[in-house]
């Protein structure tokens, strides 16, 4: 192993420990809480949309304004105060069942709330990491947090599946609880000095916020990324509202089943976290961002085919592929993000990007509760896998499609396999 590796990096391990902690109980959260509601709270499917809804109307409501407010501010203190409001929320929702006192509202209560605080953190940490280990180590850095998120999405829903079959869904959410509170005694250890940014006493918080925006619809490779992910999103909020229902009640699998399945996509996603270097640096990283996509994407269709028996299989296999490809196009579009922005605008970039591609996830939950009283679970799941596919035109029909390589003013690393 190479000495210049980030696994020799103190601080760095630290951060990855933290997002360690914080991704796996964030993943048994993901598959616990949907099954909390659907199965112990018996949701309908216009109350997952709700649930959907909540867990992203963060970054609609107060995407922006974060932006300008981490601009503002060192990353990592608001890091640390963002996981510890997300452990004391999630905490909650197991006390209160114990209590008897647990209700849907209280639910989307802390789905919301915590969603709030996932704002903050996000937008820091995406800002925080070319200070915390430089811009040259970038694809790297987000090759190891990818592939920790990819690891926990197998660990987690499967973990979660298991736990909610013998505990309850109410008990395992403690999991959740729990690592974000490891998160932020993880990046409370961190030992580098992050320098305050400089700010002007006449800087405005709306001029602000358009700069960040002016910024990423300024460059048109980023454009097409930006619409391409806020599609994919969008429908993938349809599937997220409605996917819990369909494995639990139409297909019929047990909470084990259902984390099991959920589980496998993150299997794809480690894969693309192992070999995203040799990727990019074989086909180039404009070429990864738009074919990838096309390659991968369409494996989430076949979760409509989902039954007990050997066709959880042919829906897992459809899954892994899905996460290969997702966590490929993120890896290397995030990376291109990150290297072609001046530090001073890092947090109004990643707000501005979130605002629009995250603020389609809420939207869409909206809709695919909708569409699940009116078409069928199956009809909406349908809808959803089939429009997040045609997302990927967005990136097809860009420049990008006749480009090797990104521009990005300065060559990113790519570490050797």
């Amino acid at each position: 192993m190479r000495r210049d590796s980030l696994f020799f990096h103190a601080d760095f391990r630290r951060l990855w420990a933290g997002d360690t902690a914080s991704q796996l109980g964030m993943f048994v959260g993901v598959t616990a809480i949907p099954l909390l509601a659907a199965v112990t709270l018996a949701a309908t499917p216009f109350e997952m949309g709700l649930l959907t809804m909540a867990e992203t109307l963060g970054f609609l409501v107060l995407g922006l304004p974060a932006g300008v407010w981490v601009d503002r501010m060192r990353k990592r203190p608001l890091m640390l105060a963002a996981d510890l409001v997300r452990g004391v929320l999630l905490l909650s929702v197991p006390f209160a069942w114990w209590a008897g006192v647990l209700t849907m509202a209280q639910v989307l209560a802390v789905v919301l709330f915590a969603g709030f605080a996932t704002v903050f953190f996000d937008v820091s940490y995406q800002a925080y990491l070319p200070a915390l280990v430089g811009r040259e180590k970038l694809l790297e850095g987000n090759a190891k947090l990818q592939g920790v998120q990819s690891s926990a999405q197998i660990a987690g829903p499967s973990l979660a599946g298991v736990l909610v079959q013998f505990i309850g869904a109410a008990s395992t959410v403690l999991v959740t609880g729990l690592g974000y509170l490891t998160s932020a005694l993880c990046l409370w250890r961190i030992r580098t000095v992050e320098i305050l940014p400089e700010r002007a006493e006449h800087d405005r918080l709306v001029p602000q916020m358009l700069e960040g925006l002016r910024f990423v619809a300024a460059d048109r490779p980023l454009r097409a990324i930006v619409a391409c992910t806020a599609t994919s999103n969008f429908f993938g909020g349809v599937v997220q509202a409605v996917q819990v229902l369909f494995l639990t009640r139409t297909a019929g699998l047990k909470p084990a089943e259902v984390g099991g399945l959920l589980a496998v996509s993150g299997v794809g996603g480690i894969a693309a976290a192992l070999c995203a270097g040799p990727i990019v640096r074989k086909i180039g990283q404009a070429r990864s961002i738009w074919l990838v996509p096309v390659l991968f994407w369409p494996g989430e269709v076949l979760v409509l085919f989902t039954a007990p028996g050997w066709r959880i299989v042919l829906a897992g296999l459809g899954m892994a592929a899905f996460g290969f490809g997702v966590i490929l196009y993120n890896i290397a579009q995030v990376s291109y993000r990150q290297a072609i922005t001046p530090d001073r605008l890092l947090g109004r970039m990643n707000a501005s990007v979130r605002f629009v591609v995250w603020g389609a996830l809420p939207l869409g939950g909206l809709l695919g509760g909708g569409l699940g009283e009116w078409l069928g679970l199956a009809g909406a799941l349908g809808i959803g896998a089939a429009g997040g596919v045609a997302g990927a035109l967005w990136v097809i029909c860009s420049p990008l499609r006749r480009m090797r390589d990104l521009p990005t003013g300065g060559e990113i690393a790519v570490p050797a396999p």
